[in-house]
């Protein structure tokens, strides 16, 4: 499984939300300087956390972001799918899946996969706060 630099910001942006106290809205702006993030690719990352339910987004002059749930209803598996889209034991060999080696590979690595998603559903955004 690879992170890539989007998952990490959508994580970064989550954990920076759920930790403002306050009802008002954070805004992208302050995100993206909280944790040096261009603001225009943040942009985009934050697009598919609201399109999953996991942010709403607060239009106006004191728009900007809030959880759409409590930090301890959020995994941090829903947050990866969001932006990844669903884990999955990916195995590319010699493409023909019919020999046993290449069988072996993808049980194993869909194991592997079936791992890390139990382990991300059971960690909360609110254990990183």
């Amino acid at each position: 499984m690879k992170i890539t630099r989007a998952t990490a910001y959508a994580i970064y942006a989550m954990v920076h939300i759920a930790q403002e106290k306050s009802e008002t809205a954070v805004t992208s702006h302050q995100i993206a300087q909280a944790h040096d993030i261009p603001e225009r690719f943040l942009l985009k990352v934050l697009r598919p956390l609201v399109g999953a339910g996991l942010l709403h987004s607060v239009k106006g002059p004191r728009g900007g972001y809030r959880l759409a749930r409590p930090a301890s209803q959020i995994t941090l598996l829903e947050i990866v799918e969001a932006v990844e889209g669903p884990l999955r034991g990916q195995t590319v060999f010699l493409g023909r899946g019919t020999e046993p080696l290449e069988k072996k590979l993808a049980q194993a690595f869909q194991a592997a996969a079936d791992e890390a998603r139990r382990k991300l559903h059971q960690l909360k955004l609110s254990h990183l706060l």
